[in-house]
């Protein structure tokens, strides 16, 4: 993958993450924020790429969609509501086990759809990105990279290292769950679907 490309991602990765936290997280309750046990290990990472995107400005990524960004309104945003929030089985995710990391390093496959974070008007449907992320979940497995050039922009191999508290309960679980090496199934986020793997 050209560096350019992670750098772009990165930059609205970077701007995603400034606009939650800004803004308090999701809308509605089950919103994530930082565990009180997080502090230390979020400011050791202050130099990560992740923890710095987070810190970053808000703007940072504000033209990584292109012209086309979809504002989100109407039926879209309401069906959105719980991107994030809730797994794809609709239940909210447990909690971490004990044994969870405090911070993973990870890459991402990233399957938009309309309504989502950045997607621009012609996105898929969220049904059709949903059939996408299941395949390339499968190709994932065996193939990661091979799952990343068929993503959408913005995927990427190695995004840095996240702490805990940082993203939104779903991705959060699904992420932190996993053990060093494993590929997530497809999940929902407020920037489309996502399927992650885990570095360290």
């Amino acid at each position: 993958m050209q560096r350019s490309t992670a750098v772009i991602y990165t930059l609205f990765f970077a701007g995603a993450l400034a606009f939650v936290i800004a803004n308090g997280g999701p809308k509605g309750s089950g919103a994530a924020s930082a565990p009180a046990d997080a502090g230390a290990d979020a400011d050791a990472d202050a130099g990560s790429p992740a923890a710095a995107s987070a810190a970053g400005d808000g703007d940072a990524g504000s033209d990584a969609g292109g012209d086309g960004l979809l504002q989100e309104s109407g039926p879209e945003q309401a069906a959105r509501s719980d991107a994030g929030i809730t797994l794809l089985s609709g239940e909210a995710p447990p909690g971490l086990p004990a044994e969870a990391p405090k911070k993973v390093r990870f890459g991402v496959v990233l399957v938009q759809y309309r309504g989502a974070q950045g997607a621009t008007q012609n996105a898929r449907s969220k049904d059709a990105a949903l059939a996408l992320a299941r395949e390339l979940a499968e190709v994932a497995k065996t193939d990661f990279k091979a799952a990343i050039g068929k993503g959408d922009k913005g995927s990427t191999d190695d995004l840095g290292y996240i702490p805990r508290g940082v993203l939104e309960p779903a991705p959060e679980y699904e992420l932190f769950s996993l053990p060093k090496g494993g590929v997530s199934g497809p999940v929902d986020t407020p920037r489309g679907f996502w399927i992650a793997r885990r570095i360290e």
